[in-house]
């Protein structure tokens, strides 16, 4: 049993005292996250939104699957790639490397934020770009499944560039617990892609921007983001399981419910939970 000291266990003192180094050490800047997000909202509103012109590869084929990591992206990943129209393909680095891409060009430019450089895309910038994200994730393809999954987490932040690349791709956020979740992250060894991770405070900021942009986003495209409650999926998995399908117009299927029978290789910390059935020990911990 781990020794208590101030009703906190010596496993906790040494996460703390971890995170702690970690986090000195990387220097990260939450500001930076949230002026990137507020930014998006000043600049991306309803009006703007309506007065894009259309552009984007038109592909229906995608499904990105988004929320803070330890949020349930692969367990409902796990069940929606059970489905046979669904190839499931993990956490795919096109999204962000074509984003930096983006970046390279528009710093040379002379536009430093995200924002504005996603504003500033033509909209034959953005048919080629959207081209050319389905043209890298089809290296990842190995089935002829009409729909796949791409479920890096962190594309929540890329919400307004899927929406102007691919927009008739799907998205769906997943949402747990903010306690529990941003716990579970600050309690998980991350690499340094997941810096947020080592600060309770930081990690809070995170689920804060986070929360703000999809708030944003319902309210100026309503619709084009789905919520899922991880709480409400473990709890009452059908139901939720069938709107979700329903409104990606796809047929249900039984297996989705048998989603820990599936063998394909996963490649998260949620990896040996996926393999078991559905149980509620994520939950409230």
């Amino acid at each position: 049993m781990p020794l208590e000291v101030n009703n906190v266990t010596s496993v906790q003192i040494s996460i703390l005292q971890a995170n702690r180094i970690w986090n000195e050490s990387l220097r990260y800047d939450p500001d930076q996250l949230t002026r990137e997000t507020v930014e998006t909202g000043r600049l991306f509103t309803a009006a703007r939104f309506a007065q894009l012109p259309d552009g984007g590869d038109s592909s229906p084929v995608p499904i990105f699957i988004v929320g803070l990591p330890r949020s349930g992206t692969t367990l409902l990943e796990q069940m929606l790639g059970s489905h046979s129209a669904v190839e499931p393909l993990g956490e795919l680095p096109c999204l962000p490397a074509l984003l930096r891409s983006i970046m390279e060009g528009a710093t040379r430019a002379g536009i430093r934020g995200v924002p504005e450089a996603l504003l500033r895309l033509s909209p034959a910038d953005r048919q080629a770009i959207g081209s050319e994200y389905l043209r890298r994730t089809g290296a990842h393809r190995q089935t002829q499944r009409p729909f796949f999954v791409d479920k890096l987490p962190h594309n929540w932040s890329n919400a307004v560039l899927i929406r102007l690349i691919l927009p008739n791709a799907s998205i769906v956020d997943i949402r747990r617990d903010p306690m529990t979740c941003c716990w579970s992250n600050f309690s998980h060894s991350f690499s340094r892609a997941h810096a947020a991770s080592f600060s309770l405070e930081k990690i809070g900021r995170a689920y804060v921007d986070y929360v703000r942009l999809m708030e944003h986003l319902d309210a100026a495209l309503p619709g084009t983001i789905r919520h899922v409650r991880y709480e409400q999926l473990v709890e009452t998995p059908e139901p939720v399981l069938q709107e979700l399908l329903e409104s990606l117009g796809l047929p249900w299927e039984d297996q989705l419910l048998r989603f820990n029978e599936n063998k394909r290789a996963v490649r998260t910390p949620s990896a040996e939970q996926v393999r078991r059935p559905l149980n509620k020990e994520g939950m409230g911990t």
